[in-house]
């Protein structure tokens, strides 16, 4: 190796060591932080290696760095263990969005790893009639969709006894690995480095194993496939619900006037993509709303009042925009900028780059509404993969930022990296337009 590849091969092996640390020890802001250091210095000494030579150190430290996240149980979230018993409670022939895992009707189904003896250890959740549990909130019922209640059960048919926690997360360093692949092969390597060395996927895709990961497959395949769009981005939204800001991106341009032959082209295009995409939704959900009737909405209604979103000036939601205006208008302005930003991409996207819509909207969609949990940026790193904006791999820390400090915490340094997030984002728009290289590039001037 020359001198340039043996530099990247040395950071991504630092890189490496330092998302072990993560995963194998107590979430840390300083480690966090050196991780995504060593991953911006690996993404610039990719952009001087020739091509070849750049692509086998992506693949190669892509699959080595979701590895790491296998090294140890679930390090710094507990819903792996809310899907493992959503998959246990499907095999048993009963829906997850009828008992929640506290419901004494369910007591055999509980085991001593979901449910141990002793209740001194960290991370356990009380149960209202003593006892404890790994399972969060374990007085409400799942919030998790149809496509990936199929994919919990499937991986609890396919688990051997005692697996434990091991198979979910082997379910996502193959997805993490099936995306990288996929992007490698759409955008090259360079791009699909974004992905395959970003500190997101091994902490959170493979070692808390989110099924946040299913939807950005379906993504992201929707986008690279030749047929079945619209199918495949339904099947992501009824997977995790947030990949509906894809939607737009496969809609990109719709409304701009004259596009194609014939004024039928683009609403051809539109029917294409929103029915079969709603069929999905319709007929992955219909087997749950026939068991279980309105309660399939599960506990997203009460998630979203825990998180603040139901408010004005609630927590540390809508951060960005309190910074601007004041609190009770937050949530209101959030809507609304983020439907401009839709009509933006249904008017001026691009149609033969639909992730490009996609990104915008996905990306300010968490600037405007701030969560504080990490693996919900997992979206914007694929699409930053496929469309090569780096600077919206700023949204992606401003959430590890937030989570590490504490979703609900006070003072929390989410807001700032939120803030520098979308400076960030804007720094890079202002650069791109004065080289005439637009977000939506197929802009017209009437």
């Amino acid at each position: 190796m020359d001198r340039k590849t043996t530099a990247a091969a040395g950071t991504l092996a630092a890189l490496a060591a330092v998302v072990l640390r993560l995963v194998t020890g107590p979430p840390h802001l300083g480690w966090y932080l050196a991780a995504w250091a060593l991953f911006a210095a690996a993404l610039w000494q990719a952009a001087r290696l020739p091509e070849r030579r750049a692509a086998v150190l992506v693949l190669a430290g892509g699959i080595t760095l979701a590895a790491t996240g296998l090294a140890a149980p679930p390090s710094s979230s507990t819903d792996s263990f809310r899907y493992a018993w959503d998959g246990r409670v499907q095999a048993a022939g009963i829906s997850p969005y009828d008992h929640p895992p506290a419901d004494p009707a369910l007591v055999r189904l509980r085991d001593d790893w979901l449910f141990p003896a002793a209740c001194d250890a960290p991370a356990l959740w009380p149960l209202p009639g003593g006892g404890c549990t790994r399972i969060n909130r374990p007085t409400e019922p799942t919030i998790y969709p149809p496509v990936a209640q199929g994919y919990f059960l499937l991986v609890h048919w396919l688990s051997p006894d005692g697996v434990r926690h091991k198979a979910l997360q082997l379910g996502g360093f193959a997805a993490a690995v099936a995306v990288l692949a996929i992007l490698c092969r759409a955008a090259g390597a360079r791009r699909a480095a974004s992905w395959a060395w970003c500190p997101a996927v091994p902490v959170e895709a493979v070692n808390n194993a989110h099924v946040d990961l299913l939807g950005v497959l379906l993504v992201v395949l929707a986008f690279t496939a030749v047929r079945g769009r619209g199918a495949l981005l339904g099947a992501a939204v009824a997977a995790k619900l947030l990949p509906v800001t894809a939607v737009p991106g496969a809609l990109s341009g719709v409304l701009s006037p004259g596009r194609g032959p014939g004024g039928g082209v683009a609403w051809r295009r539109a029917l294409g993509v929103v029915v079969p995409a709603g069929l999905v939704i319709a007929l992955s959900y219909l087997p749950y709303v026939l068991a279980s009737g309105a309660s399939v909405a599960g506990y997203l209604p009460g998630y979203l009042k825990e998180e603040r979103y139901d408010g004005p000036g609630g927590g540390n939601r809508y951060a960005v925009l309190r910074l601007l205006v004041p609190d009770g208008w937050a949530p209101w302005a959030a809507v609304a900028l983020l439907g401009l930003v839709v009509l933006a991409v249904l008017r001026y996207g691009d149609a033969g780059r639909p992730w490009r819509g996609a990104l915008l909207v996905s990306g300010s969609l968490l600037l405007l509404f701030t969560p504080g949990y990490s693996w919900y940026a997992l979206l914007v790193v694929a699409l930053v993969a496929l469309d090569g904006r780096w600077e919206w791999l700023g949204v992606a820390l401003a959430g590890a930022v937030a989570y590490t400090a504490g979703p609900a915490a006070p003072d929390t340094p989410g807001t700032p990296a939120y803030a520098v997030a979308a400076l960030a984002v804007l720094a890079g728009w202002a650069v791109r337009r004065s080289r005439g290289d637009h977000l939506l590039s197929s802009a017209r001037k009437d």
